[in-house]
């Protein structure tokens, strides 16, 4: 297939859910997995014309997908198209952008060896307990009985203050930190947000530069000071967009991954009681989850540094490559009943992409099954009766706006103790299957069209 047919012409139902997908329509951000399955069937390699003007294709298949995740054709090195990266994220400090996310071998073998060791399985597992002591705290200064939002109560609350911790970050300079990453988060692709932006990311540059400064004239234990000693040292300019990228990226896809997590399992009381009984049973959960339900739906972007075919179709050179990781690990040619969430299900820690693949796999993957790990138990064990507290409003919380890079909550209400004051209404959860895409998977069309 040439790249002039990659794209259905005229009109027709693929048509729009292609214009859906790359204006991110709400009805699609809402609810994606009906617009993949389609384009997983019809067009799975297919052009989008979104809003930043730069030809873009989305790659659903999980066999492609996999593919294009280790293919080096697509460069993650936005250096080599800078037109490009400014078209997207604007022209604002390119150098906190220059990390190991966005370098190819061999820096970025370099950056990565030396990250990684923050993140080994026997460094992340020393880390349980002092995990474990953040989400117990977190959890005991919820309401057990008036509504709370889980998502700012503690899904964000608790890959933040390890990432703190990781870093060698005083708890008195945490708020002012974060409260200037809301605003990044808030601002990155929102042109209307250009001051704010350039503001808050000259003071983020700045205040990693001092922390860095301070560290290595107070040397510790921490991970920021491993880094700093390391053989092969990082200079203050790859420090300073490393710190910034595993902030940035670390934070969110766990936060969101806990608030996904728990929503699937209340809404599916079957699951739940499952793990409320097994509690060994919870890893499985997690890997089952991310495949199922992931907080990364599309990979960060890649170029086609020349014509390559994946799938049948041509991607042009110079063009923007976007992977659906939330199609890849729903493609039923790799998974069966893909729609269905299982907690029993084995085999999935090598298979299912929520962590990516080949050189960029996710370095903190371990340390995010921890977390997720750790915040199921607690939550279960601390509170096995929880349960939705507004269903209505639960189903409109997903993440909107036109670049689909996370999947998530905006927020998630519950009762955490049911056995509360008579009068407090709660929706019980066995009423609400449809909040999630795949209890009641609604058709293509009507994702489209919003009916």
């Amino acid at each position: 297939m040439t790249q002039e047919n990659a794209t259905p012409n005229g009109h027709g139902a693929l048509h729009d859910l292609v214009s859906a997908v790359s204006r991110g329509a709400p009805e699609y951000r809402a609810c994606p997995h009906p617009v993949y399955a389609a384009l997983r069937e019809q067009a799975p390699v297919c052009r989008l014309t979104p809003p930043h003007g730069v030809d873009t294709y989305l790659i659903t298949r999980y066999e492609d997908a996999r593919d294009a995740l280790s293919d080096p054709r697509f460069s993650k090195d936005m250096r080599g198209a800078i037109d490009t990266y400014h078209a997207v994220y604007g022209s604002f400090f390119d150098a906190l952008d220059d990390n190991v996310l966005n370098s190819d071998p061999p820096r970025h073998t370099r950056l990565r060896r030396v990250l990684r060791s923050g993140f080994t399985p026997r460094r992340v597992e020393e880390m349980r307990p002092k995990v474990t002591a953040i989400a117990e705290g977190l959890l005991g200064a919820c309401s057990r009985t008036d509504p709370v939002d889980l998502m700012s109560s503690f899904a964000f609350p608790l890959p933040i203050a390890v990432l703190c911790d990781l870093m060698g970050i005083p708890e008195e300079d945490r708020p002012e930190i974060l409260a200037h990453f809301a605003v990044v988060s808030r601002a990155r692709f929102d042109p209307r947000m250009g001051a704010e932006l350039q503001a808050a990311e000259e003071w983020l540059r700045d205040r990693l530069a001092r922390l860095i400064a301070y560290t290595r004239a107070h040397p510790s234990d921490s991970f920021l000071s491993d880094l700093i000693r390391a053989e092969e040292g990082l200079d203050d300019a790859e420090l300073i967009s490393s710190l910034w990228v595993l902030f940035f990226a670390g934070h969110k896809t766990t936060a969101f991954q806990i608030g996904n997590s728990v929503l699937n399992l209340l809404i599916r009381p079957d699951q739940l009681q499952m793990l409320r009984k097994d509690p060994l049973l919870i890893p499985r959960a997690v890997e089952e989850i991310v495949r199922f339900e992931g907080s990364v739906e599309t990979s960060t972007f890649r170029y086609a540094t020349q014509d390559a075919e994946i799938g049948g179709t041509v991607i042009p050179k110079g063009s923007l490559v976007q992977i659906a990781i939330t199609s890849a690990n729903r493609d039923p040619e790799k998974f069966d009943s893909p729609d269905v969430l299982d907690v029993t299900r084995e085999g999935l820690q090598s298979t299912h992409l929520g962590f990516g693949h080949g050189t960029h796999y996710c370095l903190g993957a371990p340390l995010a099954r921890l977390e997720l790990e750790i915040a199921l138990s607690c939550l279960l064990r601390e509170f096995p009766e929880m349960e939705l507290a507004d269903a209505e409003a639960s189903k409109g919380a997903w993440l909107k706006g036109p670049m689909p890079a996370f999947r998530g909550l905006q927020e998630l209400r519950l009762v955490l103790e049911p056995s509360r004051p008579a009068g407090l209404p709660v929706t019980p959860a066995a009423s609400v299957t449809a909040v999630s895409a795949g209890a009641s998977v609604p058709s293509a069309a009507s994702v489209v069209s919003g009916n």
